[in-house]
């Protein structure tokens, strides 16, 4: 207990070499408690970076329509139209389907999130060309602007500044989105594969009848996102609440 006392007292157990399973187990024997937990951090991470991705795609994209205008901010709001009219998990399994289906855990991972976070680009650039239109127009851009400096400089120090507060919400507002986006192409076959555990390709096992009917724990998977998606909707309302207050 606590790496100090040896206790010999045990609320329940088994005789070796018995093991207990907490969660039960799959039709492989394997543990779906280890499981489930490690198969949250393939989820959970590939959220975050499939999001972290999508942010920066729309800082860059959305700061260069928003700076330069015209031609520029035309081309690059239409192409944005486009990812948003179109309904982004039919654009996903299309982008997924063209990449390679038999390739090792590790590459899936990758590929996945960069398909996730190339489509999810769109509205976060729409926000930050907003923001961007507004600030390039205030009196101290202007003024640095006649004192000669350079584009970038006024991107980088005056105009992407007031952006960031936008960023981090969208990161809010995205990860949940891109969870469950990682866990549909897993459970469809088009993410990450086994043995590497996720919570997409655990709950594809729950696809058969019998799976279904008889070992109901085989579904805790997708019950496992829930709290997960709570919590950063909470965030991103916290954060967006912060935002109205300080502006």
């Amino acid at each position: 207990m606590l790496g100090i006392w040896r206790c010999r007292i045990h609320l329940f157990g088994v005789s070796d070499p018995a093991r207990i399973y907490l969660l039960g187990a799959d039709g492989f024997g394997r543990d779906q408690l280890a499981r489930l937990l490690y198969g949250g951090r393939i989820s959970l991470f590939a959220g975050f970076l499939a999001a972290s991705l999508s942010v920066l795609l729309g800082l860059l994209w959305g700061s260069l329509a928003g700076f330069y205008g015209k031609r520029t901010d035309d081309f690059i709001m239409r192409i944005a139209d486009l990812f948003i009219v179109v309904p982004w998990f039919y654009l996903l399994l299309a982008i997924r389907a063209v990449l390679p289906l038999h390739i090792g855990p590790a590459l899936a991972f990758f590929l996945v999130i960069a398909t996730i976070g190339f489509v999810g680009w769109a509205r976060p650039a729409r926000l930050v060309r907003g923001i961007v239109l507004s600030q390039r127009e205030r009196n101290f851009v202007l003024a640095a602007r006649g004192f000669g400096a350079s584009n970038f400089y006024l991107l980088r120090r005056h105009i992407l500044p007031s952006a960031w507060g936008v960023a981090v919400t969208q990161m809010a507002v995205l990860i949940p989105q891109f969870i469950l986006a990682e866990v549909l192409l897993s459970f469809l076959g088009l993410g990450v594969g086994e043995p590497v555990p996720s919570w997409g390709n655990m709950l594809a096992s729950a696809q058969q009848y019998h799976i279904l009917v008889s070992y109901w724990w085989m579904l805790l998977p997708g019950l496992a996102p829930v709290p997960v998606f709570f919590a950063y909707h909470k965030l991103a309302d916290y954060l967006h609440t912060r935002l109205q207050s300080v502006s």
